[in-house]
């Protein structure tokens, strides 16, 4: 049975969980949490102190022995907002790497809110309605509409309560100064959040994180002497009206580190920040016309767990939902640089084609095919800059763009099988493989000729699809056309261009004919 371990390295602390594939599905083993600041300087200067990246590296080395401990067959280290503004952020990414050998990925706040997004609505009762999701870290908040486990809108916004509190709360208790000046951030973020998300009527809205852990523990009411822990169990399913997270924030903000850290629920750690986490709750649930929220344990590394399950299982509900999302934002990036799938529908079909019938001479690892349907559709992205040089802006706008599903890292391996579709060839020093492992550079390569022989295929965009046969010899390949109402002459000139480039990636001759 496979084992994944997710680690969220936030503004405020970092996360880990575990969990093993059991029927398809995923059974957690174990989890923890530590409290690290990682963002408290970032936001103040611009750069990682050494104090917080030395205490964010003894918590993952603590986790280490965790993962192996439960001996991970997978694990993902994703570092969000914090890591996202930091100017010296590349070179605690190599710290990391250095001394644990894990590659910590950097993501950005969309992809962040998708895979709260996954993680919450894979596995939280009530969920599959229309929802609002907040999620109030240590740096941003991502505000998501969901409606049938299908995300609407989502906006990152840097209203995280590190970042608050670093920026307004400079004394203790709370400045009345601060308070007001944080108060007109907020409005303006949150007007920001209205013109991209406009819920109306939201029968369940789902609070996540430390804050609204808090919260959720700090504003409902309790029978005598009955305690509630802090327990995802404790605090799941009750409703945080808005009345009294606006109550608590009113008197936080009057009260001295001592006192808040003696409120229920919010503690020596939490209480640093809370005067800023609840403002925002506040201000989002007013601004909204919410009756409240209701707090859920799941997120983040709950959506990374669930996204490492669908890539390995194609049997499981949650491959097909991510699929699905995937190609729908492929989609949408076409579009949105002027491309028509549909006309770009044939390229990718021969790709397909031409990866399946010539898998035992290619040997592309199984993701390459996703990729390189993705790259079909995309490939004419760059005309939306110049038609001159496009293949060079199509790279561009691939490794750029926020394409929900994939890492940076596919969406530069996705560019770089778009970009030498011209005269070009991919060679070692180009830009486009410079942030691609050397070890990856020859399925690149071979990626890169499968789909030139697809738009060498589709070459007259005005006649019918052809049809392709594929015959695979030890030391050929063979490509037979039909040809189409208007024939088939341009493709076939097109392909045999390409044999010299494919007998120097394949080592095989090419030959294509007419049926």
């Amino acid at each position: 049975m496979t084992t994944f371990a997710a680690i969220d390295i936030g503004s405020n602390s970092c996360r880990l969980k575990i969990a093993k594939v059991v029927a398809h599905r995923l059974k957690m083993l174990a989890e923890d949490r530590e409290v690290t600041r990682l963002g408290a300087s970032v936001f103040e200067s611009g750069l990682v102190s050494p104090d917080a990246m030395a205490a964010t590296l003894r918590a993952l080395k603590r986790f280490q022995r965790v993962v192996q401990a439960h001996g991970a067959d997978q694990i993902r280290v994703v570092a969000t907002s914090a890591m996202r503004d930091a100017r010296n952020g590349a070179a605690f990414q190599a710290w990391v790497k250095a001394e644990t050998g894990w590659n910590m990925e950097i993501i950005s706040g969309l992809e962040e809110g998708r895979l709260i997004h996954l993680g919450v609505t894979g596995a939280e009762p009530g969920a599959g309605g229309k929802v609002l999701l907040l999620d109030l870290g240590g740096g941003s908040c991502e505000i998501t509409l969901s409606e049938h486990k299908r995300i609407k809108e989502t906006i990152s916004l840097p209203l995280g309560a590190v970042r608050l509190t670093e920026q307004f709360l400079t004394a203790d208790p709370a400045p009345p100064e601060g308070l007001a000046q944080m108060r007109q951030l907020i409005a303006r973020e949150l007007r920001r959040a209205h013109r991209k998300i406009q819920p109306g009527r939201v029968p369940l809205v789902i609070a996540t994180s430390g804050t609204a852990a808090a919260l959720s523990e700090a504003c409902v009411s309790k029978p005598a002497g009955q305690r509630v822990g802090k327990s995802a169990k404790a605090l799941a399913g009750a409703i945080v009206p808005t009345k009294a997270v606006r109550k608590l924030a009113g008197k936080l903000a009057k009260m001295a580190l001592p006192e808040r850290e003696a409120v229920p629920g919010i503690g020596p750690r939490r209480a640093e920040i809370i005067v800023a986490g609840v403002q925002v709750y506040t201000e989002l649930l007013d601004s909204f016309g919410l009756a409240g929220f209701r707090y859920s344990p799941l997120g983040l590394r709950d959506g990374i767990l669930a996204q490492m399950l669908a890539e390995q299982d194609a049997r499981t509900r949650v491959h097909r939902e991510f699929e699905h999302e995937r190609w729908e934002s492929v989609l949408a990036t076409a579009r949105r640089y002027g491309v028509n799938p549909r006309q770009a529908e044939p390229v990718r079909a021969h790709t397909l084609q031409l990866f399946r019938e010539l898998k035992t001479m290619h040997q592309l690892p199984p993701e390459y095919e996703s990729w390189l349907a993705a790259a079909a559709i995309l490939c004419e992205t760059g005309k939306f800059i110049n038609h001159q040089g496009h293949h060079r802006h199509t790279q561009y706008i691939i490794s750029s763009s926020e394409i929900y599903g994939y890492t940076q890292l596919q969406r530069t391996i996705v560019s770089a099988i778009a970009r030498y579709l011209g005269k070009s060839r991919p060679q070692p020093g180009d830009r486009a493989l410079r942030n691609i492992p050397t070890e990856e550079h020859k399925n690149v390569h071979r990626a890169v000729v499968l789909l030139r022989l697809a738009e060498a295929l589709n070459q007259d965009r005005a006649s019918d699809v052809l049809r392709v046969a594929v015959k695979v010899y030890p030391k050929r390949v063979y490509l037979e056309l039909e040809p189409g109402r208007t024939g088939a002459e341009l493709e076939l000139w097109s392909l045999r261009k390409e044999a010299g480039y494919f007998r120097e990636v394949f080592g095989r001759e090419l030959f294509v004919t007419l049926a």
